[in-house]
């Protein structure tokens, strides 16, 4: 969901209007997307942005077990079997020759049709699929608590589904690009190349917390209350997400991508720190590889497959041609 521009009245309008208002919704997007719990009213009613483009069928897969011969490529949408949970998951375009799959990863609050029309448009040059992870979109609730582990270990499983063999380039926006950036140092052997779309940044929590000191109050002391307590676990991925250092995913071609439109000084007094906090913390992801690369999307607010498409796409033309080639 887009952030819209700043809207008029009292704090306390702001603080309890829907996610479209800006300063109720920094901060939910800063760190994971616009449709976490407890970030809109509607979220855990409704919160798949669109409806499905394709219903959805039984097909089997495992997360401990590589694809076999036998194993139908994926066409349209498909539920999979992983490690016993049912996962959605969306797959078009035909496989390239040596090329890597591309694997979509959508924000915190959303789910794989939000990133529909990206995957319609990537699809006409590359194989491309995304999923829809434990607690979001059309995948089963997970049992408890997840840790990183825990939504790698899906990852993994829907990779041996849709990619088998072939390498592949992850391509993440906000929570999505943080766990891509998190799975790839430990599966070098698949993981080919990152795009990451305003992803959230790798010491979240410390810079929440430093950008809106304890001592804030009002709506400020809300968000800052809220925010951290999503990081603890309290989203619908029931996902704990802890600051950790970056590190190498190898020798492979990484496009960081940010957010050029200053949205988050939507937030009176402590927006302008989150604005550079988040500068910062899309510079940290560089240190993936000596490959990376950083650039803005200089029309974009969060949503940069959104507000900027051809921004995201031309990002991910370019990382998977780099990978094709080495």
């Amino acid at each position: 969901m887009r952030i819209a521009s700043a809207a008029a009245g009292s704090l306390e309008d702001l603080m309890l209007a829907k996610i479209r208002t800006p300063v109720a919704a920094v901060l939910c997007c800063v760190g994971l997307g616009a449709g976490v719990a407890g970030c809109d009213g509607d979220a855990m009613e409704n919160w798949d942005p669109f409806a499905a483009s394709t219903p959805s069928t039984s097909a089997a897969s495992s997360a401990s077990s590589a694809p076999t011969a036998a194993a139908a490529a994926i066409s349209g949408t498909e539920k999979i079997t992983v490690a016993g949970r049912s996962v959605n998951v969306s797959c078009s375009g035909e496989p390239v020759e040596g090329g890597p799959v591309v694997v979509l990863m959508h924000g915190g609050g959303d789910g794989l049709d939000k990133m529909a029309s990206l995957q319609k448009t990537l699809s006409g040059k590359h194989r491309v699929c995304s999923y829809d992870r434990l607690g979001a979109g059309k995948s089963d609730q997970p049992d408890g608590p997840q840790d990183l582990a825990a939504s790698g270990r899906i990852l993994t499983g829907v990779l041996d589904r849709v990619a088998g063999k072939a390498p592949v380039v992850l391509a993440g926006h906000s929570l999505g690009g943080l766990i891509a950036a998190r799975y790839a140092p430990d599966h070098q052997d698949r993981v080919k190349g990152l795009v990451l779309l305003d992803a959230t940044p790798p010491t979240m929590m410390n810079d929440i917390e430093k950008a809106i000191p304890k001592s804030a109050e009002g709506p400020a002391a809300e968000l800052r209350a809220q925010n951290l307590a999503i990081f603890q676990g309290q989203n619908p991925e029931k996902l704990v997400i802890p600051d950790g250092p970056v590190r190498s995913a190898g020798d492979i071609p990484v496009e960081v991508v940010r957010h050029g439109k200053p949205y988050l000084e939507a937030l009176p007094e402590y927006g302008p720190r989150l604005e550079r906090a988040w500068a910062a913390g899309q510079r940290k992801w560089l240190a993936l590889s000596g490959r990376s690369k950083l650039s803005t999307a200089a029309g974009s607010e969060h949503y940069i497959y959104v507000d900027e498409p051809g921004v995201a796409v031309q990002a991910v033309d370019r990382v998977t041609d780099q990978a094709r080639s080495r």
